[in-house]
């Protein structure tokens, strides 16, 4: 090993350098956060607490983006945005009724921009440094497992009820809530849980209730999502 003065110095100076190139990548994306995506989205919090803001807004919140969602899938997303919430933010600001129920007023709905691989990559590394809420996650809550496909629909539709929001396959399912077929694959398993044990403390008027989940079932449901989205991909 070369503990010569000034090799070490050398090192120094480079991860001095490294953490300075770092630093100001991140505030540029940052600032691109800003520039471009703060007309839609909430970058610094709090969530809404009123019914007129929650109707009014565009985007999902990101001021705890870091804490819930999976890095790649941003990345990879951004790129190719597709929709997760088939009736829109809000759902009654784009339904009409149909000769047998709702239907989507698809005219109503906008779509999300699509970024190049180097905006998405700086999107992506801004918006994982955006951990508002931490103190709601616990680390390593879920453990990995398993549980057969027919359970989980069983305790995610019948037992629960979720799928009267969401679907969990294109065209089946609710339309109020965001999909869940693909909800493993973009969202943090700790977050997941978190969210499920209490919507509001994440989001005070989101219209996800909250069903006194036990550890166990929070615990099946996200063996549930991930299955689902394993089987989705395929």
């Amino acid at each position: 090993m070369n503990n010569h003065p000034r090799t070490s110095a050398c090192l120094l100076l480079a991860g001095i350098l490294a953490v300075g190139m770092a630093q100001t990548a991140l505030a540029s994306a940052a600032d691109f956060l800003k520039k471009d995506c703060a007309q839609c989205h909430n970058l610094t919090g709090p969530a809404p607490t009123t019914l007129k803001a929650m109707w009014e807004r565009k985007g999902p919140d990101l001021f705890y983006a870091g804490n819930k969602y999976k890095r790649d899938w941003l990345e990879t997303w951004l790129q190719k945005p597709t929709r997760i919430r088939p009736a829109g933010m809000y759902y009654g600001n784009h339904v009409e009724r149909g000769v047998k129920s709702d239907e989507i007023k698809t005219a109503t709905l906008t779509v999300h921009p699509a970024l190049s691989a180097a905006d998405a990559k700086a999107a992506a590394d801004a918006l994982m440094s955006l951990r508002a809420n931490s103190e709601l996650i616990k680390p390593g809550e879920y453990k990995p497992g398993s549980i057969p496909m027919t359970m989980g629909e069983m305790l995610f539709d019948k037992f629960r009820g979720c799928m009267a929001c969401h679907e969990v396959e294109p065209g089946y399912g609710g339309l109020s809530g965001p999909e869940m077929y693909t909800a493993a694959r973009r969202l943090q398993e700790d977050y997941l849980i978190s969210f499920m044990r209490n919507p509001q403390a994440w989001d005070p008027r989101s219209f996800m209730p909250n069903k006194n989940l036990s550890d166990v079932d929070l615990q099946k449901l996200v063996h549930y999502l991930r299955a689902l989205s394993e089987e989705n991909t395929k």
